[in-house]
């Protein structure tokens, strides 16, 4: 069965929901196998309060744009169906899921916490634990990890949940390299028990060795690698024993 991930973002009328404070826009995006798919779940809401100055400095959200757009209640149904039993991908999840709570709760579904319907990954915490002491943030992970975001004038939470995505694929790279592995070495195992003795008439393979501009990229995908993990790249302290 596919791995399925929802990487998830909030824009909001201010900080605190407890101070009366509203979801107004929704953005998700889906990864099956850690590949992007083409399904998203978008939407601006009407908060039926005022925008904080500070938080309109932030998004660019007015409130007269929200003026005709739905309420949460309108699209709960909706978007629990996208994120249901999905890992969430969120940059500083107790904000987000603190907001959609408050929201469920709002519109008498108090009983649906998003945490117990998914699983959720914290990709600030996670970055914090990988690089301690540092700016973690979007645009600083972005920078650290060559995502694209110059774009990215004003928050928004399908843009940021895009980008989230890319960063968060980056800095989760290792996985992809040991289902790589794992892969890799399931396959031989396959191919062991079905391989017969090699004719004595047969002549031995080709041995292809790598180009000059071949062997650069390998050292280009290295250095990546390595930087990508925190200097912990095995294949590059190989090559540099």
């Amino acid at each position: 069965m596919p791995t399925r991930q929802v990487v998830l973002d909030t824009e909001t009328t201010g900080l605190d929901p407890n101070q009366g404070h509203r979801v107004i826009e929704i953005g998700c995006l889906e990864l099956l196998n850690r590949r992007p798919t083409d399904q998203r779940f978008h939407v601006y809401l009407q908060p039926d309060r005022l925008i904080d100055e500070e938080a309109i400095k932030v998004h660019g959200i007015t409130n007269e744009f929200l003026i005709n757009q739905p309420r949460f209640a309108d699209v709960a149904d909706a978007f629990l169906d996208f994120v249901r039993d999905a890992e969430l991908i969120i940059h500083n999840a107790p904000f987000d899921v603190g907001f959609l709570n408050h929201e469920l709760q709002r519109c008498g579904r108090g009983h649906l916490l998003i945490e117990n319907l998914c699983k959720v990954e914290d990709t600030l915490l996670l970055a914090r634990q990988r690089h301690p002491g540092q700016r973690n943030n979007l645009d600083a992970l972005c920078k650290r990890y060559n995502v694209d975001n110059t774009q990215r004038t004003l928050h928004g939470a399908l843009m940021d949940a895009e980008i989230l995505a890319d960063v968060y694929l980056a800095m989760t790279r290792q996985q992809d390299s040991l289902f790589i592995r794992e892969s890799a070495a399931t396959a031989q195992r396959h191919e062991s028990t079905r391989r017969t003795t090699r004719p004595r008439n047969r002549s031995p393979l080709p041995v292809l060795r790598a180009d000059t501009q071949e062997q650069a990229e390998h050292v280009r995908y290295l250095e990546m690698l390595d930087k990508t993990s925190s200097g912990s790249c095995v294949w590059r302290r190989l090559e540099t024993a």
